[in-house]
C-alpha cells in the first residue's frame, strides 16, 4: 500500500483525526448477514387413499357414468349411474341419485337410489330417501317418512354373519362319489 502525505496539508488532517469520535474510529461496520431462508416443504402425497376420513364427492353439479370400487368413503351430491362397491361409506345427499347396486360398510341414503345394496353392515335411510331395490344389510334404520319398494333381509341369520355364510357356501368345494359320504 502506497501512502501519500501533502506537508501542507499534514496539521489540518492531524486536527481532523483529534476531532473525529474515538469510538467510531475502534468499532469495525459489520454487514448484517442475510437470514436463512425456509424453503417450502412440499407435503408428501399419500399412495394409499384408504386412510380413514379420506373420502371423494360427486359435487351436486355433475353426473357421471361408470364404475366406482375402492377402500375410502364416497359421497354423491350429483347423479351417478353405475355400480358402487367400496371398503368404506356411502352417503347419498338430498337431491342426489344413484342408478346401480351398492356394497358398502355403511350407506346413508337421502336422495335416491334405484338398485339393490347387495351387502352392508348398515344402512341409514333418511327421511327423504327414495329407495326402489333389495337390501341386504345387518343393520337398517328407517326414518319417518322414507320410501322404500323392495325386499329386505336384515340381521344375521343362525348367529353368524349373512356375507361370511354366503361366501364360505361358495368357496366350499362339494364331494361327489364315493367320497361323498366321507367326512370332511
Amino acid at each position: 500500500m502506497v501512502s501519500w502525505r501533502d506537508p501542507g496539508n499534514s496539521a489540518k488532517k492531524d486536527k481532523d483525526i483529534a476531532d473525529f469520535p474515538s469510538d467510531a474510529v475502534t468499532t469495525p461496520f459489520i454487514a448484517p448477514q442475510p437470514q436463512p431462508t425456509r424453503e417450502a416443504t412440499p407435503t408428501p402425497v399419500a399412495a394409499n387413499n384408504s386412510l380413514p376420513g379420506k373420502e371423494s364427492v360427486i359435487a351436486a353439479d355433475l353426473s357421471i357414468e361408470g364404475k366406482i370400487e375402492g377402500s375410502g368413503h364416497v359421497r354423491i351430491a350429483g347423479k351417478f349411474k353405475g355400480d358402487v362397491n367400496v371398503k368404506g361409506d356411502l352417503t347419498i345427499e338430498p337431491g342426489a341419485k344413484l342408478n346401480g347396486s351398492v356394497r358398502a360398510e355403511k350407506v346413508t341414503l337421502s336422495g335416491d337410489l334405484e338398485g339393490n345394496i347387495e351387502s352392508a353392515r348398515r344402512v341409514d335411510l333418511q327421511a327423504s330417501s327414495v329407495m326402489q331395490g333389495d337390501i341386504k344389510a345387518e343393520d337398517l334404520t328407517i326414518a319417518s317418512g322414507a320410501r322404500l319398494r323392495g325386499h329386505v333381509e336384515c340381521g344375521s341369520w343362525d348367529g353368524k354373519n349373512t356375507k361370511a355364510e354366503s361366501k364360505s357356501a361358495e368357496s366350499k368345494p362339494q364331494a361327489v362319489g364315493k367320497e361323498a359320504n366321507a367326512t370332511v
